[in-house]
């Protein structure tokens, strides 16, 4: 095993999360939705966990407000980049 299984980026879950919102009834390939995680998270700085209570712990209401708002934002960016769209996401 090693110590990278024990540690995780808490926007990739963010960024999933937000893709399926954003993507819910467009049918998109799995290939073009691989491409939009991949350019969000570029977007995005890294945020790395042992253990989701010490996110919990740790993350103020606020912080998680703007974290979530960034990632929105990322990921109608990324969906914009990937489809040649403007408006993916509006």
């Amino acid at each position: 095993m090693s110590l990278l299984d024990n540690a995780y980026n808490y926007y990739e879950r963010l960024v999933l999360e937000e893709l399926a919102r954003q993507t819910e009834e467009a049918g998109y390939s799995e290939d073009l939705l691989t491409d939009a995680l991949c350019v969000a998270l570029n977007q995005l700085p890294c945020r790395y966990f042992r253990h989701g209570v010490d996110m919990a712990f740790y993350l103020s209401n606020d912080e998680y407000l703007m974290m979530t708002a960034k990632v929105k934002e990322a990921v109608t960016q990324a969906l914009s980049r990937v489809t040649g769209s403007e408006t993916v996401g509006a």
